[in-house]
């Protein structure tokens, strides 16, 4: 399977698969979202891959605390589907509007999230 390469999600974010070597995945991520906690940031990804099959993650400390968010997905006509799962510790609150905010911890049911991206190779 042919995963190194500059892959683009519905987004605008990038993945870059560098390696793949022994079935081990590396590279880079870089979102485009402006509310994720990596926004502005490339981080460093890792995973494995096996056929049509394909699982990385990263970590990294944001603006907003550190995060983690994991990719599993699968290649169906020259395109990565995958279902992810992030999570970070905290959240800006402020107390009323117009008050500074400040980052506090968050609990269990609200650190998780799950969505859906589509890459397709750029190069």
């Amino acid at each position: 399977m042919q995963w190194v390469g500059i892959w683009r999600n519905q987004y605008g974010s990038i993945l870059e698969i560098t390696d793949e070597s022994y079935g081990r995945i590396s590279g880079t991520f870089q979102t485009a979202l402006e509310d994720s906690r990596f926004h502005g940031q490339t981080v460093s990804i890792y995973g494995a891959a096996c056929g049509d099959v394909i699982g990385f993650s990263a970590a990294a400390e944001g603006s907003l605390g550190p995060a983690a968010v994991s990719y599993t997905g699968i290649l169906r006509d020259g395109k990565i589907e995958t279902l992810w799962h992030t999570v970070a510790g905290t959240a800006l609150t402020a107390e009323r509007e117009g008050a500074p905010a400040r980052r506090t911890q968050v609990g269990a049911w609200r650190a998780f999230g799950t969505s859906l991206d589509t890459f397709e190779r750029l190069k």
